[in-house]
């Protein structure tokens, strides 16, 4: 479903993404783990097509694609973002959020869709004309969920979905996204920080560190702790918690 051959993108002097190839088969969870301003952000803008200006081959749902993408493109492809009060507009509320995409792509039948992405996300008829800021966090992370979700789309890019809320809500979210992922046969690219996040969606992770894919691993090598690089060995280290004794041994690696 996903094809990334030697993607790279520069902002000025500073290479951002160094020549990345990867593949995520149709129905399957892919995630990109690392520190902040490792690239992972910057492949989901160059793929979802924020970002224009990069260099490689990059292949979705079996069509090469160039920096400007067509509307019917972003049927096939929608992202959710980080920080979901930010993503929502203030001063709209959930049923005109979910009914923009839908006038965007012309398609009509508003209120059964809107009723039905809302009871998917587990939000009642209640929610629908509230504001976000009437709404907690995990609830406007759901109404992010069913926007990206109600032009039906193929592939869903999931940038940091959880790191915004609180630790009791960010199972839920995880959760639900697996089960939307299982009932639509969706395809995630998931990008996060956190390891725990990323295992506990994804078949196969890649380690990403200064514009590169440090290594790959699988679920399994991830539960065991199984990894070939000192980078990820660290990471993995760093994803058990706060250790003094660990933060003193702390390499940098560029």
């Amino acid at each position: 479903m996903i094809e990334v051959d030697r993607l790279t993108v520069e902002f000025g002097d500073h290479r951002a993404v160094d020549g990345v190839s990867f593949a995520v088969p149709s129905g399957d969870a892919y995630g990109i783990v690392g520190e902040s301003g490792s690239g992972k952000s910057t492949i989901l803008r160059v793929l979802c097509g924020l970002n224009r200006l990069w260099s490689g081959r990059l292949v979705i749902a079996d069509a090469a694609q160039r920096p400007r993408r067509s509307r019917a493109f972003h049927r096939e492809l929608q992202m959710v973002f980080q920080d979901p009060y930010a993503s929502l507009h203030p001063r709209q509320t959930v049923d005109r959020a979910l009914a923009e995409p839908l006038r965007i792509h012309g398609i009509g039948d508003h209120q059964q869709r809107i009723a039905r992405a809302l009871r998917e996300v587990g939000l009642g008829a209640e929610h629908r004309f509230r504001y976000p800021h009437q709404l907690s966090g995990g609830q406007r992370q759901r109404v992010a969920i069913a926007r990206a979700l109600i032009l039906e789309p193929r592939i869903l890019l999931l940038d940091e979905p959880t790191s915004a809320l609180d630790v009791s809500v960010q199972a839920e979210i995880l959760n639900l996204l697996q089960r939307l992922r299982r009932e639509h046969a969706l395809t995630y690219l998931l990008v996060s920080h956190n390891l725990a996040v990323v295992a506990h969606l994804c078949a196969r992770v890649a380690v990403m560190n200064a514009g590169r894919f440090v290594e790959e691993l699988d679920q399994a090598a991830l539960a065991n702790r199984r990894a070939r690089e000192p980078y990820t060995a660290q990471l993995l280290r760093a994803s058990d918690g706060y250790d003094r004794a660990a933060a003193e041994r702390l390499v940098a690696y560029d």
